[in-house]
């Protein structure tokens, strides 16, 4: 895929923030072929250990549409008869939220050419039955007390967009190496036939993903078999997070933890996408099931330098679950650090990986790229001893920097002086300080640590340890 001039983003949307901070720059390029990259800035920074918390499909309105300071609404725009209306959100539950269309195609719907008033013109995955004001809602706050409350302590990210406009599977890719470019003319997006095994080299015989050309058109199970072996003209050029863990010396070690294949989660597992891992001793070594041993590995002092922590269903925040457990969850993650040894070394970075099918009032940035990017609007919470204080009365700071998944997976290149995986690594922000004008303001590495305050939730770290997985069925987008 013909990579993209690093464009600067407009500064529109940082006047829709209410800031025009940092450098934002276009968000996704496609994989370099070749060797792995140049090297990158290196941080300095006092952080050993980043834990990536991956939950599920919340745009950012519909968890923070009151949040003091933040760019929220209570009042959406819907498309009636080729005009643009206004429609008021309904505060609901989080567990009464029905699941909803956020395909690719049902992207550029609700985005309606930047207009973001399509959303309730997006059709019911299935029934092809209008969503009309489904897409209009936001979460009662005090069902997700917990998430409040480390924004309100910590770093809330108020402009992370998704690297695609589309659903959990590319997602999951970007989130291990930013972009999904499989050749120089196709990317992967949206998601493959649904099983309730694995969306990888797990599928079964004759499983093709959607793919998306250079000229964005969407062409639905036309892509190769889900797994980097079956990659045309990629294979080893579809590189990951993991090639620079294992290439560095020493290497830096990783662990992916995850719901075991079958399992409720299971098909969030990124890695079953990678050929190598799957087939070779990692699949046992890094890839960690069940994902409460995160919690395990914590009390025993044997934190990965990179962790991946993907949910189970029960626990993911995904709409239509009807539990409520999500915030918990990932307050007991959180606890865990904060409460060991790692807490003065350890960023944690938590974010939703898809927009879900809601509502959300602040268009991605400009320019579109070749890849379905950059998409809609996510949370996105930095916990660490070093967030950047702000002006909240619990010190808690709201960042206008525009970011992207790619900018997680800088921030992981730089925190281990690693290189550039070549993708969207390149051209997005820093969620940290680097040399240049790609650096960002999640952290300030140069005050003192701050203390750990624990998060409150309504079940415990022992609910998750002795519960058994949900066995529910999984997102199939």
């Amino acid at each position: 895929m013909k990579k993209l001039a690093p464009t600067l983003w407009v500064c529109a949307i940082a006047a829709i923030l209410g800031a025009c901070s940092g450098g934002a720059t276009s968000s996704s390029l496609g994989a370099r072929s070749g060797s792995l990259p140049d090297s990158g800035s290196g941080s300095g920074s006092p952080i050993k250990h980043i834990v990536l918390i991956v939950q599920e499909n919340r745009t950012f309105n519909n968890f923070f549409a009151t949040f003091p300071g933040a760019t929220g609404t209570t009042v959406g725009k819907e498309l009636v008869n080729g005009y643009t209306k206004s429609i008021n959100l309904t505060e609901t539950a989080l567990s009464n939220q029905k699941n909803l269309n956020h395909s690719y195609p049902g992207f550029l719907r609700a985005y309606d050419g930047g207009g973001m008033n399509g959303f309730n013109t997006v059709d019911f995955a299935g029934s092809g039955r209008a969503e009309r004001s489904a897409p209009y809602e936001y979460v009662n706050p005090s069902d997700i007390a917990p998430y409040w409350s480390l924004a309100e302590t910590y770093s809330l990210g108020n402009a992370m967009f998704t690297t695609q406009g589309s659903e959990s599977f590319p997602a999951h890719q970007d989130l291990i190496r930013g972009g999904t470019a499989i050749n120089s003319t196709q990317s992967l997006i949206d998601n493959l036939p649904y099983t309730n095994q694995a969306w990888g080299c797990d599928s079964p015989p004759g499983s093709k993903t959607a793919i998306i050309t250079t000229s964005l058109k969407l062409r639905p199970h036309s892509g190769p078999f889900p797994c980097t072996n079956d990659f045309p003209g990629s294979g080893s050029n579809y590189l990951t997070l993991r090639d620079l863990f294992d290439g560095a010396s020493p290497a830096i070690t990783w662990k992916y933890y995850t719901p075991a294949l079958g399992d409720a989660g299971g098909i969030w597992s990124a890695f079953d996408v990678i050929y190598p891992v799957r087939n070779g001793p990692e699949w046992t070594n890094n890839v960690i099931s069940p994902e409460t041993n995160i919690l395990t590995d914590i009390s025993n002092g044997q934190l990965a330098q990179m962790s991946w922590v993907i949910p189970d269903s029960a626990d993911s925040d995904h709409p239509g679950s009807s539990s409520d457990n999500g915030p918990s969850w990932v307050a007991s993650v959180v606890n865990a650090i904060g409460e060991s040894q790692y807490w003065n070394s350890t960023a944690v970075v938590v974010v939703w990986d898809d927009w879900g099918g809601f509502y959300d009032s602040v268009a991605p940035p400009l320019p579109r790229d070749n890849q379905g990017g950059p998409g809609f609007r996510v949370p996105m919470l930095v916990v660490s001893p070093y967030s950047t204080v702000g002006q909240g009365s619990k010190g808690g700071y709201i960042s206008n920097v525009v970011y992207s998944f790619g900018s997680i997976i800088r921030f992981v290149e730089d925190t281990f002086s690693l290189g550039r995986l070549g993708t969207t690594d390149e051209t997005t922000n820093s969620l940290g300080p680097e040399n240049g004008s790609r650096g960002g303001d999640m952290f300030d590495f140069n005050q003192s640590p701050r203390q750990f305050e624990s998060i409150g939730s309504k079940y415990s770290r022992s609910f998750f340890l002795h519960r058994r997985p949900s066995n529910k069925p999984v997102d199939t987008e």
